[in-house]
């Protein structure tokens, strides 16, 4: 593909709901200009964009993908980003890599969660946008309705540029209210009343039209799509298109429309970044004028190409065997083949320009959200900001050999996935996997086993459970074997007292007259040591204790730092059944953010998950749930929200410390523990 100037590039993500069609769209934008020569069908397992086997065998698409193309002499940058709520990052991914944003929507089914919450992005981020309705030719599809919705939703700034024409089975084309030629008498009505519609949401978006419209009642055609244009390059006007995927209606109005209305990366508001010695945010001007500039927004690992790192060069010109400087990482790297991706190919080139998309293979240091530049330069784009993963299972080989196999291709998956943790839980030994969600985690399991030659069992992991004591006593235990010759003798009388909460273990002496030799002291604090290991209720570590060496004795020959250690050991074991030994559990602090009609559900289902609410506060229509809640009932809990929440929820949660598991429930977990070791 040739070079293009950056004021012919227009860097366009899809995003919405999952089921919306936006793979669908991409095959006909694709099959429009030429780069395909069939539109491939999502059901059938056959579409450019969803070419890994973990998106033919579940018919979604889980990752975002770039497909470049020339439309009417600009170069677009289409990226299709998946919809389900598992795939987040992927879609912050694209949605960073992107200057405008088209939002999809079911013409059937109307706005869901996960477009809503991709609208919040886009104003967030001030990002120019439009909304393509989708699905005009399935049963039950009505344009009126979805558009009244987003309007009530959204604002008036949601108007229509594209109107059907017909709907359902009778769907037969659209009307370009911009350029319209032939106007069904029976629409011209409709058309006449939106086109005025149009031009009041244009002249509100534009104080010098406003006056114009004021005055005169009307605007001329040109200045309604010089309004139209900086309406949307100023987020003020979000144009509404229609058509149908499937049936490739609908198709090149959006494309026209994107390439004639939509901003250049250089006339988009400058990136904002920051220098790394002093933290001045400087703005960044998308030209190739400038030095190079470029940030890693997405990385993909492959067995057979290695690591490969897609650019959005930001100002200046990256080209092939040129030696950068990863700005984030303070390391050298260089550059081999520069690359165009499209799908699951790539095309070879020599330079890539300001406001360009590229892909750069085997770059050592460089991961997602890193700056590259030159050597010289401090300046760094603002990384990108994934949520934190925390729906966790516990993964292992399935064949005991492939330990090593495994942490290779987790390191290597993380590389890609930055919604993907990976740590070992050093209280139960367990490798922990997080991720978003369980279709995350077990796509994840499943890329290691086709990319990487591992698989993967996956399990709930084991909640770190502790045991302490709850009152003091006092227990004497001695070790005394003969076996000829020398024997063993240790004598200890040990005090045993709970502490407060979180102080973990003390150990002290209060031993006089010598009773026991100063030299056997820590040899019975390592035997007390080794026995807190393994409490006597469930086999947990005993925490929150402190134990004193009150008294004993020693034999001037038989005594020995281990005898003593065996006695401090075996006293312990039999203090701690005597001293009322209680299970703990880890608890953790909840923060919830759900839409106010929700609050209830949510409520009611802490409320079983013996969660202790802490306050709620409402605000702008969403509700702020504070809760404090034992970890053992939240391990899934990205999941139950989601589903209490439909998909409209949000939560974060950190360890807060350990408290007291329930009696009632004691005996049941006492069991599974024992079980467990």
């Amino acid at each position: 593909m040739n070079k293009y100037s950056t004021d012919k590039i227009r860097n366009i993500a899809l995003a919405s709901h999952s089921g919306t069609g936006k793979t669908s769209i991409v095959e006909s934008m694709l099959f429009n200009s030429k780069v395909i020569t069939r539109i491939g069908n999502v059901e059938e397992g056959n579409t450019a964009s969803d070419y890994e086997q973990e998106e033919t065998k579940r018919k979604t698409s889980i990752q975002t993908t770039v497909f470049p193309f020339d439309w009417n002499g600009f170069k677009l940058n289409v990226l299709d980003t998946p919809g389900y709520a598992d795939y987040v990052g992927e879609l912050i991914s694209g949605m960073r890599a992107a200057d405008g944003i088209v939002m999809v929507v079911s013409a059937v089914s109307g706005l869901e969660a996960g477009t809503e919450q991709v609208w919040d992005s886009i104003r967030n981020d001030k990002k120019p946008s439009a909304i393509f309705i989708n699905k005009m030719d399935r049963e039950n599809a009505d344009f009126h309705k979805v558009l009244e919705e987003l309007n009530s939703k959204f604002g008036r700034m949601c108007v229509p540029l594209v109107l059907p024409v017909g709907a359902e089975s009778s769907f037969e084309g659209v009307i370009d209210l911009l350029d319209a030629e032939k106007i069904p008498s029976s629409m011209e009505d409709q058309v006449a009343d939106y086109k005025e519609r149009l031009m009041e949401v244009v002249a509100e978006s534009d104080d010098a039209l406003s006056d114009k419209y004021l005055e005169n009642g009307e605007l001329s055609e040109n200045e309604i799509k010089e309004g139209v244009t900086r309406g949307i390059a100023s987020g003020n006007l979000v144009p509404v298109l229609v058509g149908s995927a499937t049936q490739n209606i609908g198709i090149n109005s959006l494309l026209d429309i994107l390439v004639s209305y939509f901003p250049s990366p250089a006339s988009v508001p400058s990136l904002v970044g920051k220098d790394s010695k002093t933290s001045e945010e400087i703005e960044i001007k998308c030209t190739e004028a400038e030095p190079l500039l470029a940030s890693v927004f997405k990385t993909m690992a492959d067995p057979f190409v290695g690591k490969l790192s897609y650019l959005r060069v930001h100002r200046g010109v990256l080209k092939g065997g040129q030696e950068i400087w990863n700005i984030s990482k303070g390391q050298a790297e260089r550059i081999g083949q520069v690359l165009i991706p499209s799908g699951k190919s790539q095309e070879q080139t020599n330079e890539v320009g300001a406001g360009d998309i590229c892909a750069v293979a085997k770059l050592a240091a460089t991961r997602t959200g890193d700056t590259l530049g030159l050597k010289d330069s401090l300046l760094t784009v603002n990384p990108i900001e994934f949520p934190t993963p925390y729906y966790s299972v516990a993964v292992s080989p399935k064949n005991k050999a492939d330990v090593d196999k495994m942490s290779t291709a987790l390191n290597r998956l993380s590389e890609e996935d930055p919604t993907m943790l990976v740590s070992q839980d050093q209280s139960t030994g367990q490798i922990v996997l997080y991720g978003i969600g369980d279709t995350h985690v077990t796509v994840l399991s499943e890329k290691a086993g086709r990319k990487f030659g591992v698989e993967l069992s996956l399990a709930d992991p084991k909640v770190a459970y502790k045991e302490t004591i709850s009152k003091s006593t006092k227990v004497e235990y001695k070790h005394k074997k003969q076996s000829g010759g020398h024997g063993q003798y240790g004598h200890v009388v040990l005090g045993l007292e709970p502490v407060v909460r979180g102080n973990g273990f003390e150990f002290g002496q209060k031993v006089v007259g010598g009773n026991v030799p100063k030299e056997y002291f820590p040899a019975v604090e390592k035997g007390v040591i080794k026995s807190l290991q393994k409490g006597c209720l469930s086999g947990c570590p005993v925490v929150d204790v402190k134990v004193t060496l009150l008294d004993g004795s020693y034999h001037p020959v038989d005594s020995s730092g281990m005898a003593f250690e065996i006695a401090g050991s075996y006293a312990l074991r039999k203090g701690l059944e005597d001293a009322a030994p209680l299970l703990l559990e880890p608890v953790v602090s909840l923060n919830v953010k759900v839409p106010d009609s929700f609050t209830g559900d949510v409520i009611g289902d802490l409320n079983g998950k013996r969660a202790k609410i802490l306050g709620m506060n409402p605000e702008s229509g969403v509700t702020e749930i504070e809760a404090e809640v034992p970890q053992a009932e939240v391990l899934h809990y990205s999941t139950d929200l989601r589903s209490l929440s439909q998909g409209r929820g949000s939560f974060s949660l950190e360890f807060l410390r350990y408290d007291e598991v329930p009696s009632h429930l004691t005996d049941k977990l006492v069991e599974a523990e024992k079980d467990n070791t």
